[in-house]
């Protein structure tokens, strides 16, 4: 092997480590980066439908649909309130 082959394979390998640690830096920020925008302190409350009016000084977490209700979750307790009229149907405390 020749002089002049050992110089291009000793810069031929330097690149290609090169390129891998560029490579690793910018997937390990783009990853970090990903991750913060989802924030707890970033979201907003979720979008409640138009027909449920919630009680006053009562904020919404969470919310889950089942087949005629929903079901709101603000702190400690669930609101669960009928999908057709927007009725509130029932509170219960979480401990």
């Amino acid at each position: 092997m020749g002089h002049g082959t050992v110089r291009y394979l000793k810069t031929l390998v330097t690149a290609m480590t090169l390129t891998t640690i560029v490579g690793l830096v910018v997937l390990v920020g783009v990853v970090v980066m990903r991750f913060s925008q989802t924030s707890p302190d970033q979201m907003s409350a979720p979008a409640l439908p138009d027909q449920i009016t919630l009680p006053d000084g009562v904020t919404a977490d969470a919310i889950t649909f089942g087949p005629d209700w929903y079901a709101v979750v603000s702190g400690n307790e669930v609101l669960i309130f009928d999908q057709d009229t927007g009725d509130l149907i029932k509170r219960i405390q979480v401990r």
